[in-house]
């Protein structure tokens, strides 16, 4: 079995766009925001926006599960205010709760979580713990800069994120720390705002305790971990120059890079300096980078290409491919098992 930890709804019907672009509207012109409850897509209009596009790279990719959440880029934290983003984070999150529905076997969901620039995270609590406990959600994304680029909010290993914090670990669940959409035109939203945040994310986490005060707590860094891998080197002496735990050390079970790596040179770093018990199966499929390598005459997100080609053993392959996720989303094994998957 193959478990795709990054996965988005790139691909939404469009009456869920037409909301958003309601809401943003109402927002501009100061008039009242639409309902969520006008908002009418029929099980037919969700399965022909999957069946074309993730099922069918699904199987031709011979992936067989994908963990499943909002679009990334559409987020939007900064867009309005609190109440804006809880309802675009709720109407957003049962989109994908039916799309687990019509394809349980093919899709299980990660949550949106309605953050706000300058919006105390706990906030963010009810919608995670509906998620979980009511759609079967096994995992959140976290936006470590919902003001869209300006970086106000405190590093995640402040504690002003604690009470999120604890919430996972109650719920044993992970986050994904994932940016939304840029606003800042200095920093592109994929090509640079997602990189500085995963980037980012990781010197943070070298800097300070935050699993050792959180020894259960699950964190993913998407998109290979950002620069991390490349300045491996840099990461080991800043560690050590400040007297910190070794890379590997602070990982540990808590910390997970992904496989979005758009080419193989970069996958076989991935995997020559980080544990192979700390990487996740991921393509990020129809998401960041489209289209085909003129290389390598394969789709840019063809990510299993490259993780089969590594210099690995079958047993540490399928840690990445399978066994790792199990590990990072506690609550995935269970998950399958209500739904007659089997795990092998």
């Amino acid at each position: 079995m193959i478990i795709d930890c990054h996965g988005h709804y790139t691909t939404e019907p469009k009456p869920l766009i037409e909301f958003r672009q309601k809401q943003q509207s109402a927002l501009k012109d100061k008039a009242p925001p639409p309902s969520p409850d006008t908002v009418k897509i029929t099980d037919d209009e969700f399965r022909s926006s999957i069946e074309g596009n993730q099922l069918r790279i699904q199987r031709e990719r011979g992936t067989n599960l994908t963990i499943f959440s909002p679009r990334a880029a559409g987020m939007g934290h900064h867009i309005g205010n609190e109440e804006t983003s809880r309802v675009w984070s709720r109407l957003s999150n049962d989109c994908i709760y039916r799309v687990t529905q019509l394809f349980p076997k093919n899709f299980i969901g990660v949550a949106q979580l309605p953050q706000s620039p300058g919006v105390a995270p706990e906030n963010c609590i009810p919608e995670l713990e509906r998620c979980v406990n009511e759609l079967g959600f096994v995992g959140c994304n976290l936006n470590p800069d919902p003001s869209g680029g300006h970086w106000t909010a405190p590093p995640l290993t402040d504690r002003y994120w604690y009470p999120i914090y604890e919430k996972l670990v109650e719920l044993d669940v992970p986050a994904m720390v994932h940016v939304s959409a840029s606003c800042n035109p200095a920093f592109h939203t994929t090509g640079a705002h997602y990189i500085n945040a995963d980037t980012t994310a990781f010197m943070q986490f070298i800097q300070a305790d935050l699993f050792k005060d959180f020894p259960k707590l699950k964190m993913i860094i998407p998109h290979g971990g950002g620069a991390a891998p490349f300045h491996w080197g840099r990461y080991r002496g800043l560690a050590q120059n400040l007297n910190r735990p070794t890379l590997p050390e602070m990982m540990g079970d808590n910390l997970y890079f992904d496989t979005c790596v758009y080419h193989q040179p970069g996958i076989d770093l991935l995997a020559k300096v980080v544990p192979v018990d700390n990487v996740l199966f991921a393509s990020e499929m129809l998401g960041a980078v489209k289209g085909i390598d003129p290389t390598t005459g394969h789709e840019y997100d063809d990510t299993r290409r490259y993780v089969e080609a590594l210099p690995l053993s079958a047993a540490d392959k399928k840690k990445i491919f399978l066994t790792n996720a199990l590990k990072a989303y506690p609550r995935l094994k269970a998950t399958l098992d209500k739904r007659g998957i089997s795990v092998n």
